[in-house]
């Protein structure tokens, strides 16, 4: 558990650095090292995420209910992003196509999962 969250705090730490809020003027040296790292994190983040197995089903539960909310928070935000972005007739195809990925994705894992169980 600590592992995951230390991950998560150094994944979204790495994610507020590339946004650059404070205006720091970055080389391209710097951004492609910090390009590269967001990538190895996520890969380490997505293979802790991935074999993480519940005890009981109280654990289980708990486990549901935190994808369902970061899925809920991160398809509400891209929401509020599509608005923002076409008030300001400037639509970014990122969001949609993330927005569309998330939604295929859990689709596609409610299929999956109602057919092989």
């Amino acid at each position: 558990m600590k592992q995951e969250v230390s991950l998560s705090i150094m994944f979204i730490a790495l994610l507020i650095i590339i946004l650059n809020p404070f205006h720091f003027w970055m080389p391209s040296m710097l951004t492609y090292t910090l390009l590269i790292s967001l990538l190895v994190i996520f890969g380490v983040f997505a293979a802790f995420i991935w074999r993480e197995k519940s005890n009981d089903e109280r654990e289980n539960l708990h486990k549901l209910m935190a994808g369902r909310f970061a899925f809920l928070v991160g398809v509400g935000i891209l929401v509020v992003a599509v608005i923002i972005e076409d008030i300001n007739s400037q639509i970014d195809i990122w969001l949609i196509i993330a927005l569309g990925g998330m939604i295929l994705a859990k689709v596609s894992g409610l299929l999956y999962g109602r057919l092989k169980h």
